[in-house]
């Protein structure tokens, strides 16, 4: 049994990107998910406060991806990458909560024009983490719906995408981590002097 979360990157109104990555939650089996639509929760600026200082859902959203077994992430393309709102929440994001932890992307835009735009810039941050992210993603474009609702080849391509996710998880958590990422590493100590 896999626990996955799912972040929805945007604030406007459920719509078809939110559908398509439901539906294909929903066909999962043995797999616990949650899904957190920053539609429908509040996340404070990432202004230096530590999260259980806001008085919102921060705290919350930032321990459910620390417990999470793999993570996927949702985001449609705004101005050529991913939302602001999902990096903001990022950025309040301890590194070893993503270290280390299987990680896939689902990004879509109105054409297939910016289809690495948020690919790409998700995956630098990601990167940051020490994330491990699967090598190919999704992105889906207006062409992959009919009336809102997502066409078979979309269907599958997330299928696959959520099947790639969940075997690299049960994969990792047999093997070491890896070294950690520069953003985790810890000062070395200084030598101490000889004692005389």
């Amino acid at each position: 049994m896999s626990q996955l979360v799912t972040v929805i990157g945007s604030t406007t109104p459920p719509g078809r990107l939110r559908r398509a990555v439901l539906e294909a939650l929903e066909r999962l089996d043995h797999t616990t998910f949650t899904v957190i639509d920053l539609a429908e929760v509040t996340i404070g600026a990432a202004d230096g406060r530590p999260t259980d200082a806001l008085a919102d859902d921060t705290s919350a959203t930032v321990e459910a991806i620390a417990a999470a077994e793999a993570v996927l992430l949702a985001t449609p393309v705004y101005r050529g990458s991913f939302t602001g709102s999902l990096k903001n929440l990022l950025d309040h994001v301890p590194v070893e909560a993503l270290f280390a932890k299987p990680t896939a992307i689902v990004t879509m835009g109105a054409t297939a024009h910016h289809y690495l735009g948020a690919d790409r810039h998700l995956r630098d941050v990601l990167s940051f983490f020490g994330a491990l992210v699967t090598p190919v993603s999704v992105y889906l474009t207006s062409a992959d719906f009919s009336d809102g609702v997502p066409n078979a080849q979309a269907a599958y391509e997330l299928d696959l995408l959520l099947a790639n996710l969940l075997g690299l998880s049960a994969r990792v958590s047999e093997a070491p981590p890896g070294p950690t990422p520069l953003a985790g590493r810890k000062p070395p100590s200084s030598p101490q002097p000889p004692s005389a």
